[in-house]
């Protein structure tokens, strides 16, 4: 295993993958058209990674494109529609992404949605459920067979510090029985994308897939589109010492860029990372840091497995 190299919560994604060669590096980043997706995605194409970049909006991921291909030299960028709250499109996607026949080696979880007011999907999903985690589970899923091509391959989850603010709730996932409350569904929503990791790396990492879940930190982004003064305050209050750091984007995307590129996590999965290092459990609800132990237990990540499995419609045999 490499040496660990030192890096902080002010480090920023450039600056993590200073000195890597990633001319074998095939990744493909969802919802690259803007924030953490798009600094993800400049600081690979930096070190000369092939990119496949996803977003529901073409015309504004091709500028996205432009872009990085400018400030980087690298024309090995593409982007394809994708949206995750969709099964039809992310079926389409993964078809004709599997149709290129390229090895895939980091698959960025990235897009998501946050504290939105209630929406469903068609299929009656709750809308920050079926976008966080059902889509981005259906879309690994499918893109199993690149990642095993692509071994040794990792999948990266991003998912928040606010897995705190509920673990799944089996009964009741969609709210269909209990009164809406979006940052309980985001919540949960994030606490699916830790299990999911922990899932998914039990089961391909004995094909070389290795699979890790993280918080990238307080960043002003379009994930926050939704959010009333009254919503920051309320974050404010729910963080430790009633206080919330907040990143510029670049450091925001660092944590991404080292879980997806970082030689010491080399051979290791079903992890949780922040401000790029592994954390440890939250013992305290006065810890700053750390993860929730609903959000790492193997049995929770089985059921959901079993239950994600059941709303997409699809069995995978990995």
């Amino acid at each position: 295993m490499a040496s660990a190299r030192a890096f902080d919560k002010n480090s920023t994604a450039s600056e993590v993958v200073a000195g890597l060669d990633l001319s074998r590096m095939h990744a493909l980043v969802t919802g690259a058209s803007g924030g953490l997706g798009a600094e993800t995605a400049r600081a690979l194409a930096e070190r000369g990674a092939r990119l496949t970049l996803t977003a529901r909006d073409l015309p504004k991921g091709r500028e996205v494109v432009e872009s990085i291909r400018k400030s980087t030299g690298n024309d090995h960028i593409e982007v394809m529609a994708l949206a995750l709250d969709d099964p039809r499109s992310v079926r389409e996607f993964a078809s004709a992404f599997l149709a290129k026949k390229a090895p895939l080696t980091a698959l960025i979880n990235n897009a998501g949605v946050m504290a939105c007011p209630l929406a469903r999907t068609p299929q009656g999903y709750e809308m920050q459920f079926a976008t966080n985690h059902l889509g981005h589970f259906l879309l690994t899923g499918l893109l199993a067979p690149a990642l095993r091509a692509g071994a040794p391959s990792r999948v990266v989850s991003v998912s928040s510090r606010g897995h705190r603010f509920s673990p799944v709730v089996f009964e009741d996932i969609h709210f269909e029985r209990r009164d809406y409350d979006k940052w309980a569904s985001y919540g949960q929503s994030k606490t699916a994308n830790v299990l999911f990791a922990v899932g998914l790396d039990q089961r391909l990492r004995d094909a070389g897939v290795r699979a890790n879940a993280l918080h990238p930190g307080a960043i002003v982004t379009e994930l926050g589109r939704h959010l009333q003064p009254a919503d920051i305050a309320q974050l404010q209050a729910r963080s430790p010492g009633g206080r919330m750091e907040w990143k510029s984007v670049p450091s925001g995307a660092a944590t991404s860029t080292w879980a997806a590129t970082a030689p010491e996590l080399e051979g290791r999965g079903a992890l949780y990372l922040e401000d790029c290092h592994v954390a440890s459990l939250r013992t305290s609800p006065q810890d700053e840091g750390g993860v929730e132990a609903w959000a790492l237990d193997p049995a929770a990540a089985e059921k959901l497995w079993r239950v994600s499995e059941e709303m997409v419609g699809e069995r995978f045999a990995f």
